[in-house]
């Protein structure tokens, strides 16, 4: 057994966990530590949103194919593919400490290979360093933090981790816009990643491995020593108790405390219907959008008319903010609500969202200004070749400017940027011959009166997705497998989240080519209406329970419909509740 039911979580489990503060530092100590783990996620996640701007600035051929931006977006995700994979095994070999030890190193080379990087190539190739420890870091700090904090309180103190992520991400934001004039932009945004991760590595070097983890491993007095740490007085020989007992009979169960069988995982009916809900969420909390939000915003606010990089910079920074602050909102409620109902509120939200995106998506491409012969005329020698060759100049408008060739741009009006504006050559001299006589030029978008209403959706979006679909996720996962499997199923399930990831990443600028941002939009809203039925069906609450009640119930069923009813435990003898 691991934890007690304690019957007060849900009242008093965000002021328990703000209490140790003062009550057992120790414990926020190990939290925090594993946290930057999450921080850098976020951080390396995040960054790549601005820097590939002034990228794109640097490196023509980088502007000009959209694959290519892709693919130094995406590269990161691929290696966090396989650093979530291989951090499974890691976790269970080697254990969590290491795990977050190895992930940091991994972090600080590839730091060092962007901010120095050439080209594209080399670019990339930094890139998948850095994923390999975002894959390590996404799954282990969880577990790290889930398995060395009491019962009580487990769930605030891992949203303390998705707290460091988005966190970690609208510092990315913050990072990107102090460097739009430094010499050398994006290098300094991709490079200075490297120091948080050796402030983590040499604060891991002084804090202990799980104590889960060692009793696995048959290391009895190690764990003891830090669970004493861990737990008040009162409790911690029953825990040391069920603990042991847990362990016990898992090795009965299996005849080995060091093997999986991967086989005999699966047809264990509490391990699959466990996985069927973990891989589910993990998968869905892409699928609904959300790295397209943080790996592209400042394109997408760009697309909604915003022509500057700074001004979009400046308003993705208020998204990223935004998703620091239901961060903090999901420490306060994921152990007063229970996961289940902040994920189905949060789906629902999230849905309403992606609708507003795509109908003003809609009227932003069906209503872009007219290019006039005049104001293009006005730029002579740097007409677009596509609209000089046109035979129905009527016909064109901002958008079929941008969408003629990568080589062209739209300059608009002088006196308002809905008027008709020229259709131009896209270079560095038509864009500072338009900035020179006060005029907007664009690129990737077209200017709109509907801009702003993109904004208030880009937001509504975060505010919803960030406390539910945000964190709980990783907090199921790091709560609803047998203590036996938990490294590998859990590397299963980050697994599947980064290959969703890089699914959405790889293809997001590529079906706003082909179909369009509001289409694009509107696919996300449809897939997450799926996410909120599989939610309803399928996942069930593991607010406050010990880890061998979560196996009863996934023992006792598959379905879990009636997420409305208050679920009683009988709470075992001897058990003392954590706040008295």
């Amino acid at each position: 057994m691991e934890g007690g039911v304690h019957p007060g979580t849900d009242v008093s489990a965000f002021r328990e966990c703000f209490s140790l503060t003062w009550k057992n530092p120790y414990v926020l100590r190990l939290a925090f530590s594993a946290g930057i783990g999450g921080f850098l996620f976020g951080y390396d996640t995040g960054v790549i949103s601005g820097a590939l701007l002034y990228i794109r600035d640097d490196f023509k051929n980088v502007d000009r194919e959209t694959v290519l931006q892709e693919s130094i977006v995406s590269m990161a995700v691929a290696g966090a593919i396989i650093g979530a994979a291989v951090g499974g095994w890691l976790n269970d070999k080697f254990g969590r400490r290491r795990a977050i030890l190895i992930a940091d190193f991994l972090f600080f080379i590839g730091a060092v290979i962007m901010a120095s990087a050439p080209g594209a190539p080399l670019l990339i190739v930094g890139r998948v360093f850095v994923g390999l420890g975002v894959g390590m870091a996404s799954m282990t700090s969880p577990l790290y933090i889930s398995e060395a904090s009491p019962a009580k309180i487990r769930g605030a103190l891992v949203s303390t981790n998705g707290f460091l992520i988005t966190g970690g991400q609208f510092l990315s934001y913050l990072i990107n816009l102090s460097f739009t004039k430094a010499p050398g932009t994006w290098r300094w945004m991709l490079g200075i990643a490297g120091l948080p991760a050796l402030l983590q590595f040499f604060l891991m070097m002084s804090l202990p491995e799980s104590p889960r983890w060692l009793f696995r491993k048959g290391r009895e007095e190690e764990a003891k020593a830090i669970l004493r740490k861990i737990y008040p007085a009162h409790e911690v020989e029953q825990e040391i108790q069920d603990l042991r007992e847990s362990i016990e009979a898992e090795i009965r169960e299996e005849g080995s405390s060091e093997k999986i069988n991967i086989i005999k995982l699966l047809k264990t009916k509490t391990v699959r219907r466990g996985l069927t809900a973990g891989v589910g969420l993990q998968v869905f909390q892409q699928f609904v959008g959300i790295n397209t939000v943080m790996y592209y915003s400042p394109t997408i606010v760009q697309l909604a008319g915003f022509a500057s990089n700074q001004t979009a910079l400046l308003l993705s920074l208020v998204t990223a903010g935004l998703n620091a602050l239901g961060s903090i909102v999901s420490i306060y409620f994921i152990d007063r609500t229970g996961r289940k109902k902040l994920l189905i509120i949060s789906l629902i939200g999230v849905a309403a969202s992606l609708g507003v995106l795509s109908g003003v998506f809609h009227e932003t491409t069906t209503h872009s200004p007219a290019v006039s012969q005049a104001a293009t005329s006005h730029f002579p020698n740097y007409t677009c070749p596509d609209y000089s060759s046109a035979t129905n100049f009527a016909s064109w408008d901002c958008m079929k400017c941008l969408k003629a060739s990568p080589d062209c741009g739209f300059c608009a009006a002088q006196t308002n940027k809905l008027l008709p504006g020229a259709c131009l050559i896209s270079n560095d001299i038509v864009k500072d011959l338009c900035h020179g006589e006060s005029r907007l030029w664009y690129t990737r978008g077209c200017p709109s009166k509907y801009g702003w209403l993109a904004l208030v959706g880009l937001a509504l979006y975060i505010i919803f997705f960030s406390p539910g679909m945000g964190t709980a996720p990783w907090i199921v996962n790091s709560e609803i497998y047998p203590l036996r499997f938990r490294g590998v199923c859990g590397g299963i399930a980050a697994t599947a989240n980064w290959i969703s990831n890089l699914i959405v990443a790889q293809s997001f600028l590529s079906l706003t080519e082909a179909i369009g941002t509001s289409w694009t939009f509107l696919i996300f809203g449809v897939i997450s209406v799926v996410a909120l039925f599989f939610v309803i069906i399928y996942v069930p609450e593991t607010k406050g329970l010990p880890i061998e009640e979560i196996e009863k119930m996934l023992e006792g069923r598959a379905l879990h419909y009636k997420f409305w009813e208050k679920q009683h435990y009988d709470e075992p003898k001897g058990k003392n509740p954590a706040c008295e």
